[in-house]
């Protein structure tokens, strides 16, 4: 990649933002297409957000990504934000408003949407999902799912909040072996299983069979163990770099205009460190 006066900037501000996967993944995408771009990392302390993205959109950057802590804060810093942002409640990429700021999206729930109609297509109208956790990925994943016309039910160890997102049961394995039986797919959208070897007590295994899609958020290439013991199970399987790539698509596309190079982006997220 050579970069010149003519180069058009794009990056990710978070804090930490050293470990993300994105620059990988976007500068390849540009590479495929031969465009003149660059993806960077911006660490944003907490507090500095504001004046972070007034500079930028005043430095002619063309379009940011948000991640942790400030896809919260964020929106505050735009001028306008998606339907999709107005009902997760955060936003993780930002687009050139046309007047020297930017709007604010969330491309996490189509990014979701897409990796299941990749990996594992299924009917999801009418059906009940089990979503794990109640988090900001929840929040997306639950978005997503209502728009299909699904039912999430929500498990997390602090019921309120998860009732807070919709229908809510206990993260026990009573509970959720219960709703195992009525549910289509199974995601994990907790860190349970982050940079283990093996398969978390908590994430459920009884139960799961043939007739489900079980879907890991957690991205590690291979697969999770979870996600290797479920389709031992039968289950299909979808990984978390599904999500991953299929949501910095979304985003690459509303900056440039033209498709995503999924084959190129996924190489780069695949190649490891």
């Amino acid at each position: 990649m050579s970069i010149d006066a003519k180069t058009t900037v794009t990056g990710i501000i978070g804090w930490p933002v050293g470990h993300s996967l994105s620059p990988r993944m976007h500068n390849a995408a540009f590479a495929a297409l031969g465009l003149n771009w660059a993806y960077l990392a911006f660490p944003v302390a907490p507090g500095s957000v504001t004046t972070a993205i007034a500079g930028l959109a005043a430095a002619g950057v063309a379009g940011l990504n948000v991640t942790i802590p400030h896809k919260h804060e964020v929106i505050d810093a735009c001028s306008a934000v998606s339907e999709a942002v107005g009902a997760i409640g955060a936003a993780n990429t930002l687009v050139p408003d046309g007047a020297g700021g930017f709007r604010a999206d969330n491309t996490d729930a189509a990014g979701f949407i897409r990796a299941i109609d990749e990996q594992a297509p299924l009917q999801l109208e009418g059906e009940q999902v089990l979503v794990l956790g109640a988090g900001g990925a929840s929040r997306a994943v639950v978005h997503a799912l209502r728009m299909r016309g699904a039912e999430p039910i929500i498990a997390n160890r602090t019921v309120e909040r998860a009732a807070a997102l919709g229908r809510a049961i206990a993260f026990t394995e009573p509970a959720i072996r219960r709703a195992l039986d009525d549910c289509a797919l199974i995601v994990n959208a907790t860190s349970l299983g982050m940079g283990s070897d093996e398969v978390p007590d908590a994430l459920p295994l009884d139960g799961i069979g043939p007739h489900h899609v079980v879907n890991d958020l957690v991205y590690r290439i291979g697969g999770t163990p979870w996600l290797h013991a479920a389709a031992e199970r039968g289950a299909r399987t979808v990984d978390g770099l599904g999500m991953l790539l299929h949501q910095g698509a979304v985003a690459f596309e509303q900056w440039t205009g033209e498709p995503a190079p999924l084959d190129a982006m996924r190489a780069a997220l695949e190649a490891g460190d």
